[in-house]
């Protein structure tokens, strides 16, 4: 560091010509540029040695590259600010900026590494397989969790930088001193973010909920989306999104169908006539089932509920291993029962019956009209 640094000096003495805003200018720029040009040398040289034989640490440092850059143009900044020719009063100012710019450094690379360490941990699950389970409640967990994280580090990293200037500093110790009405209010104005937050925690710890849970929430049945660290978004069935704040899922009931399995039960309502033959409808509800992709061959039965004075109830009971195979082999039972009843026994469907009562004067009338029609 300190030939690096002479040699800025001599390039100083070289440009004593010039103003001193202009050499400091200069030397500033020149060591930017030298710093960048060192950085993308590093790349291609780290790239070249790990692309073959080590493709997963060439990742994780690729994902670094801007920490990096800005760790090496900062490290230019501290060599070259000591030799530029600038005043006293600046050079402090530079310096502290230069302090910040090494806090929000410690603090990025602290949120980048988390979220590496996050994604490594989450390439063993994976979502898109039958039986996920397993891997909706890690990725939950550990996606709601990294959120609250960003945001505690975000806040320390601002405190910490803060907290460099004296008038900060001094103006923080009175607030704390005088907390009184205006804690109180900060407080109050703040209760919906911290309850959120709080609620976000919750929700990675105890997990009432997951990614890709079939939920009903305010009427509407559809799957979670996407956690963040204020509000959760479901995806409804007909492709609109509901944005439900975090604190919801804690404060108030809603329904989770997937919540130890994505397996789930469906049924279907028949309302038959009294002739309807239940045991070759039976029969042909497991033949339904049997030929459909969405059964997961665990439960399929029919039962006759109810009684009316019309109709008999009629319940199918079948099962699939999502929300959405569930709905659509209850669309397939319906479809094909009825095509089955219409063709081979359509005195299965329902009738509606009239018995028509006469009073005797009417049976007097018909037989005089009879009379004198034979006449």
């Amino acid at each position: 560091m300190d030939s690096i640094r002479s040699a800025f000096v001599t390039i100083k003495n070289w440009l004593d010509w010039l103003p001193d805003i202009v050499v400091a200018l200069l030397i500033i720029a020149l060591a930017a540029g030298i710093s960048l040009v060192v950085h993308k040398y590093l790349r291609m040289l780290t790239r070249r040695l790990l692309a073959r034989r080590y493709p997963n640490t060439l990742a994780v440092i690729t994902q670094l590259r801007g920490i990096t850059r800005v760790a090496i143009l900062i490290l230019a900044m501290i060599i070259v600010i000591p030799v530029v020719p600038i005043p006293s009063n600046a050079a402090e100012i530079l310096a502290r900026v230069l302090l910040m710019a090494v806090i929000g450094l410690v603090g990025w690379a602290a949120i980048v590494t988390l979220h590496i360490s996050a994604d490594v941990y989450l390439r063993r699950f994976r979502l898109d397989s039958a039986d996920n389970l397993l891997a909706r409640k890690h990725t939950t967990q550990i996606r709601v969790l990294l959120r609250a994280a960003d945001v505690l580090l975000v806040l320390i990293t601002l405190g910490a930088a803060l907290m460099t200037f004296a008038a900060v500093r001094q103006y923080g110790y009175s607030l704390f001193a005088s907390a009184g009405v205006a804690g109180i209010i900060a407080g109050l104005a703040a209760r919906p973010v911290l309850s959120n937050l709080f609620a976000g925690v919750q929700l990675a710890m105890t997990q009432p909920i997951r990614l890709e849970d079939a939920v009903i929430v305010e009427g509407e049945s559809g799957n979670i989306e996407e956690i963040t660290a204020t509000y959760v978004v479901v995806r409804l069935w007909d492709l609109r999104r509901m944005i439900v704040p975090l604190s919801y899922f804690i404060e108030k009931p809603f329904q989770n169908w997937t919540r130890e399995s994505t397996a789930l039960l469906g049924t279907v309502m028949f309302y038959l006539d009294y002739r309807a033959p239940i045991g070759a409808i039976r029969q042909k509800l497991t033949e339904i089932c049997q030929s459909s992709k969405n059964w997961n061959g665990r439960t399929v039965g029919l039962q006759v509920t109810d009684c009316k004075d019309t109709t008999i109830e009629v319940r199918a009971l079948v099962s699939a291993n999502t929300a959405s195979q569930v709905f659509d082999l209850r669309c397939e039972v319906r479809e094909q029962m009825i095509d089955f009843l219409q063709r081979e026994h359509a005195e299965a469907l329902p009738l509606r019956r009239q018995l028509a009562l006469r009073s005797p004067e009417a049976d007097e009338t018909v037989a005089r009209s009879r009379a004198g029609s034979r006449r």
